[in-house]
């Protein structure tokens, strides 16, 4: 496997643009390991990892200030990130089958030309809603809560950050 890459291939590799980790460098929050003699950004593999824990705090809420923070102060390790990363997602997939489940149930009734209750319009709204972004905005306080009592659980314990 290929052990250092340009901005441009790390920025295709991670579905991101150049100009994003470009901005990344800017504001300190991930910068390349080095450079080539021409100050092309090079970036290796533990660069990689770093990425992918600045990409899982921002999939789980954090503003860009906060995942600086926390990837700065090193209470996490890869494993505690992927992890909150699953558990975030698993909530997600819940919202969605329950979505699923009532469109399924609306379906139904339709195909047996049966009238739709208001119970079930505000039913498919509801979960509609949890998936955009108030099912985020939702969580994003439970995330901060569960990341501050994991850090203080990681301060209290220092072995267990690495």
């Amino acid at each position: 496997m290929k052990r250092e890459w340009k901005v441009g291939e790390l920025a295709k590799l991670a579905g991101l643009t150049v100009r994003t980790l470009r901005y990344y460098d800017q504001i300190g929050l991930f910068s390349p390991s080095g450079h080539t003699e021409s100050g092309h950004r090079i970036y290796t593999e533990s660069d990689i990892a770093r990425l992918q824990q600045i990409l899982s705090l921002k999939e789980l809420g954090l503003p860009l200030d906060q995942v600086k923070s926390v990837i700065s102060g090193h209470h996490f390790s890869l494993f505690d990130i992927v992890s909150l990363q699953m558990e975030r997602l698993k909530e997600s997939i819940k919202v969605q089958q329950k979505l699923l489940k009532e469109l399924e149930h609306v379906t139904s009734l339709i195909k047996k030309d049966e009238p739709l209750t208001v119970q079930e319009f505000t039913n498919i709204m509801g979960f509609m809603r949890m998936t955009n972004r108030n099912f985020f905005a939702e969580r994003q306080a439970r995330w901060e809560s569960h990341l501050d009592r994991l850090g203080d659980f990681l301060s209290e314990n220092p072995d267990e950050a690495t």
